[in-house]
């Protein structure tokens, strides 16, 4: 008997036609769509929808409200407000801003550009792999293809449950990133970054504790993933703090990526003190566009023996 081939992520099936992935197959037409759609008309649209989805997901909305308000204790309620309603219009941009990276991506053309070249530049004339130390940022795979422009990068990825789903996003984050690791392989990870490749790794989300540990995120005792001390030390790599982000006029946006200094002696031999550190970077970069990061996220979800639940 012939042995069971493991599931490619980018395999097509043959049980994809069936019945129960039809809808799939429509909403995906209807994304195509939407790419092709004028940027004035995607910019209302996710407007709109950031309108409803404001209304109806009640639990995402309290949680970026008290998110912001734990983060920025100097704004007022009516600040904290405005700008929590401002994340999900952020986020349903950058809906329509994946559309255009994986479908139109003619439409980035000459709207972005890059600070810090020189960093990456550097460490690759080493021949040193490089991670790159980035955010859950609102523009989500407009970002990947934005970096893409100026430097071949892979990222890791969280596989979709859904099996032609995954494929599907798979297929289009193809056309975006050299490669694509599972979160779970980790030797896969290391592997690449041993061969000197450039990953985009975003340690800005609550993992629980049994990852890493407990450190302040802008001042408020946060669990903090700490794996990339161990990948940069397995592989030999250096990390480099990447960000991306949109200014100016909205109706007609630019973007910008920016790629600061080499983080000096990481990992350190304190655990502790490399989070603060990635943290504080982290906290920089979000200060440049607090909105287009996602705070309705429960970045604050793991309270250790002692501290005062947040949610």
């Amino acid at each position: 008997m012939s042995q069971k081939q493991p599931y490619q992520p980018n395999q097509f099936q043959w049980q994809f036609l069936l019945p129960k992935y039809w809808k799939i197959w429509v909403a995906i037409i209807f994304l195509m769509l939407l790419a092709i759609l004028p940027w004035a008309i995607q910019w209302r649209l996710a407007h709109g929808l950031a309108t409803i989805s404001w209304k109806l997901l009640k639990s995402r909305r309290n949680t970026t409200l008290r998110n912001l308000e734990v983060c920025f204790p100097e704004w007022s309620s009516a600040e904290v407000e405005q700008q929590a309603k401002q994340v999900f219009v952020d986020m349903m941009l950058g809906v329509f801003e994946t559309l255009n990276a994986w479908y139109c991506p003619k439409w980035f053309q000459d709207r972005h550009s890059i600070e810090g070249l020189e960093h990456l530049t550097q460490v690759k004339a080493t021949g040193k792999g490089v991670l790159c130390l980035g955010t859950h940022s609102t523009l989500l795979d407009a970002g990947g293809y934005l970096c893409a422009q100026y430097l071949p990068i892979e990222v890791v990825y969280r596989p979709q449950n859904n099996p032609m789903l995954d494929m599907l996003i798979y297929r289009c984050r193809a056309t975006i990133y050299q490669h694509q690791i599972d979160h779970d392989d980790m030797r896969g990870l290391i592997r690449h970054l041993k061969a000197g490749a450039t990953v985009w790794y975003s340690p800005d989300q609550d993992f629980g504790l049994k990852q890493g540990v407990m450190a302040p995120f802008f001042g408020v005792p946060a669990a903090t993933v700490t794996a990339y001390r161990r990948l940069i030390k397995m592989s030999k790599c250096v990390a480099i703090p990447l960000y991306f982000y949109r200014y100016g006029d909205i109706r007609n946006p630019q973007y910008k990526v920016v790629l600061e200094p080499v983080v000096e002696n990481m990992p350190s031999d304190d655990e502790l003190a490399d989070a603060i550190r990635v943290n504080k970077i982290i906290e920089a970069q979000l200060r440049i566009a607090p909105t287009q990061w996602m705070w309705f996220h429960r970045r604050f979800k793991t309270r250790a023996e002692g501290y005062e639940k947040i949610y």
